[in-house]
């Protein structure tokens, strides 16, 4: 592990996670950790900054996203999942941080401007407005010098390096300037061909989801509104199935695409035959699902572990920014 490079990612605590998370980012975390020395972490703080008002939800998803998180393969063993408010260090060096980023640039930052505007905030609280410099402590509490994001982030990544900089000019600190590992994958729409699939929006499978359900949510999803009838030709190009069988049936894409647009198959066949897909997908996640959650006394060890040596590396990284910044008793 010493010598392998180290990528922090993660998740919100607020609700189960589902195949956009999936498609989007797990996925490739199980790809990565063989890799790279990897910190899952589970942002109950960000899950805040909105659902300040339900802390019951955040804290009853702890368990649930770290359940996410190993059922769909990540290994325990060579991945550490740590749990972001008992990590005292990542506090301790956001306020640091704060006094290197000046409002108006958090004000300006894309990613909250859009964030604010989602959630109908006129009048952003200060955590909400200063969470790109608790991420900038997420990232450098553990020196990770890669982070895995989508686009959405990237202003995120882009203001962590600047404070990176600004630490390191100022103090002649060795902070480590993360990169961000940028996703190739596109994001996965919404089964009512909305263009995100999000926990709040109603139109997500859930990594949770058993047969059945996924069965009635793909038979409940938008298809081509113009096809009255199987002998109609379709546009799969309108198709919010089609497009999850680009995702998850790449090998027969091509050829459902030619059947709907030749009447060759209907939107009930093609349904049930992304619901076996997914099903397939999803059965070997169920299972490992099953076990932790009849074990929850192995998630919380997990946890604990992960957080205690995310910890001690925290500790240490604090103890240095405290040298560099001439703010320790001799």
């Amino acid at each position: 592990m010493e010598n392998k490079k180290r990528i922090l990612t993660g998740d919100r605590t607020t609700g189960k996670l589902h195949l956009g998370h999936y498609v989007g980012s797990l996925q490739n975390r199980v790809k990565l950790q063989n890799d790279y020395e990897t910190f899952i972490l589970l942002a109950d703080v960000q899950a805040l900054t909105t659902h300040f008002e339900n802390p019951q939800l955040i804290n009853g998803s702890i368990y649930d996203v770290a359940i996410d998180n190993l059922s769909i393969g990540l290994d325990p063993e060579k991945v550490s999942i740590i749990q972001q408010s008992q990590i005292p260090y990542i506090a301790e060096l956001t306020i640091f941080y704060s006094m290197l980023v000046s409002v108006n640039t958090l004000r300006h930052n894309p990613t909250i401007k859009t964030e604010a505007k989602n959630y109908g905030y006129d009048d952003m609280t200060y955590g909400f407005l200063g969470y790109p410099v608790s991420q900038a402590a997420d990232i450098t509490f553990c020196k990770a010098h890669l982070v895995p994001v989508g686009d959405d982030q990237l202003p995120h990544i882009e203001q962590t390096r600047k404070i990176v900089r600004r630490f390191n000019d100022l103090y002649h600190g060795n902070l480590i300037e993360p990169e961000a590992m940028l996703s190739s994958t596109p994001r996965l729409m919404g089964l009512d061909g909305n263009a995100k699939m999000g926990k709040s929006l109603g139109n997500a499978i859930y990594l949770s989801d058993d047969a059945d359900t996924v069965n009635q949510k793909v038979r409940s999803a938008v298809t081509d509104k113009s096809r009255i009838s199987v002998k109609d030709p379709g546009h799969p190009e309108v198709c919010a199935v089609s497009k999850y069988h680009q995702v998850f049936n790449p090998g027969e894409y091509d050829n459902i695409c030619e059947m709907c647009r030749g009447s060759a198959i209907g939107c009930v066949a093609c349904k049930k035959k992304l619901s076996e897909t997914l099903n397939a997908l999803l059965d070997p996640f169920r299972e490992k699902r099953a076990y932790y959650e009849a074990h929850k006394d192995v998630v919380r060890e997990l946890l604990q572990t992960g957080t205690d040596k995310a910890n001690r590396i925290g500790k240490e990284t604090l103890q240095e920014v405290k040298e560099a910044m001439s703010i320790c008793l001799k």
